[in-house]
Order: structure tokens, then C-alpha cells, then sequence
């Protein structure tokens, strides 16, 4: 155990040394240490340039730091439970580097406005990679739109049958959320890349600081206005978390689809082998397992989110030790998120589709009614009279075992004498699809306008 804390002036006591296990968070802060270190070379030029300490102890800190950098990427740094966290691990060997040069990093800072600097950096720092993994998943999306916007399949409401659509549109559609995602993460970073530094533990200091070339160096955003609300605030952290928890969201329900795709009794899909795993006593199965794992990993980022929004609801101002508690659940999402993109853009990559099979299932489930009940509009019957023709040419050719497309001009009179032959042409998927030309429709034209706007975004 060290002989003295850092903030031990007036205690008599050591810290028990259940107490020290029980509120340290070297553990996981350590995390954290490119940032801090990032941030007290930034603290120390500035005390310089404000001549608060001495150009040759900014210059000593700077290459202190610098060395410290290098032992923990070496692994030779020791990391010590007694100094608690990363900031104080950080500084403790500092001082044993350059000796009283290192103790004068700290004027006019408080852990409370440095730790909140760092983890501000680290949450920001993590934003931008989920970005450029969410970019990558988009390419994957796009890239295999581009391939199929010729190929139709069943498009679906309450999971059943119900218009034919580009398998192009549908695989956009979820380029279409994770591209939110992405400007959604951008306005957050706004947010949390703002510099808390000179508000010290909650009141400002009497040091003259200048806390807006600290943020300029470190590509920050600006400073804070209240030097309370600096030290208290983790909204950044909870809008972080909830942006990671929304782009899982997002993740799942497409995970949720290539699990139903993959089952024979859909047979969309072939589930690349390194993105599957086999059965331990049925030889024949090929399980869905990281659609599965991932999907189940939602519910991670909800209940991490979850924890810190209990933590943060009841704190007054302005530091409480109970904001310790953002650390794990941020670092928790960041890793589920980062990994559950980074895969789904190999998945994609590597997933074929099995295009005779979405073309064989179009014709069950009567995906082709709605053209009929236009075709009916176009002859000037009123839509609700038009919708009711449709339900009873459906219901004749159900109980004939056929599609619509299958039913004899006799049959369709039957129903309707404004039903002539050029209904067939109406009927054909393809055709179907094609009229679908409205901007964001299915149709091949709205489809290549969406590939080709994405592309511009991803380049």
C-alpha cells in the first residue's frame, strides 16, 4: 500500500483495504490513459503559456508523459490499486520520473474537471469509430443492393405477404438507419467533445487559466459555461449510450431477418460458414449463431444504459462519487458496439442469396392483389369497390389452389367485366415493382437513385 494518498493531508488513517478494492477503478479507468495523458500535456503548455509554471516543467512534464506513454503501450507500466485510478497511477509516476516538476501538473485542476475532460475524449474518440465501422456496414449494404436490384422478393407486413419489392430496396432500408445512426452520433459528439477544464472541482479557480487553447489543441468543440454544471454533466455519456444502443437496435432487427432468411422454410439466404455454427448431435444443421449472439447483445446496451440513467437521476450538484459508475456500462457498449459492426460488415460481406427461392415464394400469398384493386381504380371503379373485387377474385383463386396471375379471363369475369386481358401484364411481379417509381419506392429507378446518393455520403 502506498505510505501516503495523494489527497491523504488530513487523514491519520490508511484506507481499509476492503474500502480500497471496493472503490477503486484503476481496473477499468485505465482505459482511459491515452486521453489523460493527451489532456495534461495540453493542461501543462498551457500553465506555461499562462505562466502559472515554468516553460522548463511544462517541457519536463510533456516528455514525462511522453515516457509514461511508452511503458504502458510496452506493458512495463505498473498499475496500482492504491492510487485508485488512472489519473492519480498517471501522476504518482510522474513525479517519480522528474521528481517536483510532476507535482505542479495538477494547479488549477481537480480530478473532478480532468476526469471529466478525459472520459469526454474517450466517449468522443469512440463516437468516431463507431462512425466509420457504421460506414463500413453501409458499404456492405450497398454493395449488395447494387447486385440486386433486379432481384424481387416478398415484402412483408405483421410478417405476412404483402407487395413485391426490390430486395435492393429492402437491404437499403437498413443502410438507410444505420446512415441516422451515423448524423445522430455526429450531433452527439458535438456535445460531448467540449472542454470542462478550469472549472476545477466545482467553482473555478483562481489560476488564469485559458481553457479555450486546451480545447483547441485537443480538436474539442469549446468549453463549458458553468463550472458546475462542467464537473456534473454526463449527458454526454447517456446520449452516447443510447445512440450505441439504437445503432444494436437497428442491428437486431436485421439480425432478426437473416435468422428467418436462413431457414429452409424461407431459404432466402446462404449463411456464409465462418459466420455459423453447427449442431453437436444433429450433423446437418448450419445455426445462426452470431445473428443470435448479437441480437441478444441488444440487451446489454440497454441495461447499461439503464444503470447510468438510475445512477445520474437522483445526484445533486455536483461531483458525486456515484458518477464513478459511468465508466464500466460506457466501456461495456463500446466494445458490444464496435465488435457487433465490425462483424456485421464481414457477415454481409460473405452472405449469398438465393435469388430462384425469393422468385418461387413470390407467387404464394397473392403479392400482386394491390395491382389488381389499381388496375380496377384505372377503369374508373372507386378504390373501396375495387378493394372488394380483389377479395373476391382472391378468395376464387384460393379456392382454385392458384395465384391471381393463373386465373382464366372467365374466372376474372366472374368477378368483375372490367377485367380484360390486359390484366396479365398487370399481374407480372416485375411490372409491379417497376411502377414503383416515387422517390424512396421500389421501383429500379428510385432504387439506383438511393444506391447512388449513399454512395456520394460514403465517399
Amino acid at each position: 500500500m502506498a505510505e501516503k494518498k495523494m489527497w491523504g493531508g488530513r487523514f491519520r488513517q490508511k484506507t481499509a483495504a476492503l474500502v480500497e478494492e471496493y472503490t477503486e477503478s484503476v481496473s477499468y479507468d485505465k482505459n482511459l490513459y491515452k486521453q489523460d495523458i493527451a489532456g495534461s500535456k495540453a493542461h501543462a503548455r498551457m500553465l506555461a503559456r499562462q505562466q502559472v509554471i515554468t516553460q522548463e516543467d511544462a517541457d519536463s512534464i510533456v516528455s514525462g508523459l511522453d515516457a509514461i506513454l511508452k511503458e504502458i503501450e510496452d506493458g512495463t507500466f505498473q498499475w496500482k490499486t492504491e492510487y485508485e485510478d488512472v489519473h492519480m497511477n498517471i501522476e504518482s509516476r510522474l513525479s517519480e520520473l522528474i521528481g517536483d516538476a510532476g507535482k505542479r501538473l495538477h494547479t488549477g485542476r481537480s480530478r473532478n474537471d480532468q476526469v471529466a475532460l478525459d472520459f469526454r475524449l474517450y466517449v468522443s474518440d469512440s463516437i468516431r469509430e463507431w462512425q466509420e465501422l457504421l460506414k463500413g456496414v453501409v458499404a456492405e449494404l450497398v454493395k449488395q443492393a447494387e447486385e440486386h436490384v433486379d432481384t424481387l422478393l416478398p415484402g412483408c407486413t405483421h410478417m405476412q405477404p404483402a407487395q413485391p419489392v426490390s430486395l435492393a430496396h429492402h437491404l437499403l432500408a437498413y443502410a438507410w438507419m444505420l446512415q441516422r445512426d451515423f448524423d445522430r452520433l455526429a450531433d452527439c459528439d458535438k456535445r460531448a467533445r467540449v472542454c470542462p477544464l478550469g472549472a476545477a472541482a466545482l467553482a473555478g479557480t483562481t489560476y488564469p487559466l485559458d481553457p479555450a487553447s486546451v480545447a483547441e489543441e485537443l480538436g474539442m468543440y469549446g468549453t463549458f459555461k458553468n463550472s458546475m454544471d462542467a464537473v456534473s454533466d454526463r449527458d454526454f455519456v447517456l446520449e452516447s449510450m443510447f445512440a450505441g444502443s439504437l445503432v444494436m437496435t437497428h442491428l437486431s432487427r436485421l439480425n432478426e431477418e437473416l435468422v428467418y432468411w436462413a431457414n429452409p422454410n424461407f431459404g432466402y439466404i446462404y449463411l456464409p460458414d465462418a459466420y455459423a455454427t453447427g449442431s453437436s448431435i444433429m450433423p446437418q444443421k448450419k445455426n445462426p449463431d452470431v445473428s443470435e449472439i448479437m441480437r441478444g447483445k441488444v440487451g446489454r446496451t440497454y441495461g447499461a444504459l439503464m444503470n447510468l440513467l438510475t445512477t445520474v437521476k437522483g445526484l445533486p450538484m455536483t461531483y458525486n462519487r456515484d458518477m464513478q459508475e459511468d465508466k464500466e456500462p460506457f466501456i461495456d457498449t463500446d466494445k458490444t458496439v464496435s465488435a457487433s459492426l465490425a462483424i456485421m460488415a464481414g457477415m454481409l460481406s460473405e452472405l449469398r442469396f438465393n435469388t430462384a427461392r425469393m422468385e418461387e415464394v413470390l407467387k404464394q400469398g397473392f403479392l400482386n392483389a394491390t395491382e389488381l384493386a389499381d388496375y380496377l381504380v384505372g377503369k374508373d371503379v372507386p378504390f373501396r369497390e375495387a378493394h372488394h373485387i380483389t377479395g373476391a377474385a382472391v378468395a376464387l383463386a384460393e379456392d382454385k389452389n392458384k395465384g391471381l396471375e393463373d386465373l382464366t379471363i372467365d374466372e376474372f369475369t366472374s368477378v368483375s367485366d372490367l377485367i380484360t386481358d390486359d390484366v396479365y401484364e398487370v399481374l407480372s411481379y416485375k411490372n409491379a415493382v417497376a411502377r414503383r417509381k416515387t422517390q424512396g419506392g421500389t421501383g429500379p429507378d428510385a432504387v439506383r437513385a438511393q444506391i447512388a446518393e449513399l454512395n456520394d455520403w460514403l465517399s
